[in-house]
């Protein structure tokens, strides 16, 4: 694989939140320095303590997370990232990025990013097919996005349809790709 590269890994607030740390463990096996930035709803269903212990640095959990040295945490963060992975990514923050806000640490990397951004969705199979969503992921993807699924299959709402995340192992791999190109 060659020299280690930094990925930045932005949780959401979706139920498959907790294959985060699934993710993060592959990705560092495969010997990239991961970073984890979560949104408050994603803590709802993961600790950053989790993520913590299996990434080995500290989670940012807020824009205004104290860093050392006077360079804002998420700038550096953005500097630094050879990939930014959204995993998984809900409507909500599918909505964010593509208004361009900066209302939380992951937005704010990503605008601030140069990095490729790859983007794993994961969601109510209806709201991924809700015209809003649609609008947003094409808008993402103008502006360069890749995207990794949605998996169709047993939703966690008990529907079945388009809205799981991809395979773990399958993002991974993705992820690998893009570093590669």
């Amino acid at each position: 694989m060659g020299a280690p590269k930094t990925i930045v890994l932005g949780v959401t607030g979706s139920i498959a939140a907790y294959k985060a740390a699934d993710l993060t463990s592959s990705l560092v096996k495969k010997g990239h320095d991961v970073h984890v930035v979560m949104t408050e709803s994603a803590r709802r269903f993961i600790t950053p303590l989790t993520l913590q212990t299996l990434s080995k640095h500290p989670v940012m959990t807020d824009v205004f997370d104290e860093q050392e040295g006077w360079c804002p945490g998420h700038i550096e963060l953005a500097d630094r990232a050879d990939l930014l992975l959204i995993a998984p990514a809900s409507a909500a923050a599918l909505a964010r990025l593509a208004c361009g806000l900066a209302d939380d640490a992951i937005t704010c990397i990503a605008l601030a990013t140069r990095a490729p951004v790859v983007i794993a969705p994961a969601m109510n199979g209806k709201m991924w097919s809700h015209p809003a969503t649609v609008q947003n992921t094409e808008t993402l993807r103008t502006r360069g996005a890749h995207f990794i699924g949605p998996d169709e299959g047993l939703l966690a709402c008990g529907y079945e349809g388009a809205g799981r995340l991809w395979p773990v192992d399958d993002i991974a791999a993705q992820a690998d790709e893009i570093l590669r190109r």
